[in-house]
């Protein structure tokens, strides 16, 4: 049985390996390692089988400013599940978990870049729909993707949307 629950200090390197397995690459590993230092107010879950960690999903700090006005929301990235235990639904409990407990925080909205057939089961839509655009160019616009869950403060912003630096150290 898989259970959802807050990472803890005892298992980030579980949560390395988990995101090395699943991307083949240490790159995602190792941003998670960084914003898990740099980012105190971060969400950051781990779907546990028995003692095993087998996913994980961190949400971090985002910023949409339009020179007048600027929301703080949160991105999704990366999710990640051990390759001999993906397309059993984990990935999806670790979405519906953080998004729960976001929108429980009053977080206005949360973007993704990511599948264009999977994230819309969570309410994810084009984030070119709400005026907003993704810092990296040539970034697909189905591929990026925006969940509102206050449409009236989300209503006063456009324009890019910008993950943390971090993340563009590891593109």
């Amino acid at each position: 049985m898989i259970r959802i629950r807050p990472e803890q200090p005892e298992d980030a390197t579980s949560v390395h390996t988990v995101n090395e397995m699943a991307f083949g690459q240490p790159t995602e590993a190792n941003l998670v390692d960084a914003l898990r230092v740099a980012c105190p107010d971060a969400v950051s879950l781990v779907a546990a089988s028995d003692d095993q960690v087998v996913g994980h999903i961190l949400f971090t700090p985002v910023t949409v400013a339009d020179g007048e006005h600027e929301v703080k929301g949160m991105g999704l990235a990366p999710m990640a599940v051990l390759p001999d235990h993906q397309r059993q639904g984990i990935g999806s409990q670790l979405a519906k978990a953080g998004l729960a407990i976001l929108r429980q925080r009053n977080c206005p909205f949360v973007i993704v870049l990511g599948h264009p057939e999977y994230y819309p089961r969570f309410g994810f839509l084009p984030a070119s729909r709400h005026g907003l655009v993704c810092q990296w160019d040539g970034v697909p616009d189905e591929a990026f993707m925006v969940l509102i869950f206050d449409e009236a403060i989300m209503s006063t912003v456009s324009g890019v949307a910008r993950y943390r630096d971090e993340f563009d150290e590891a593109m």
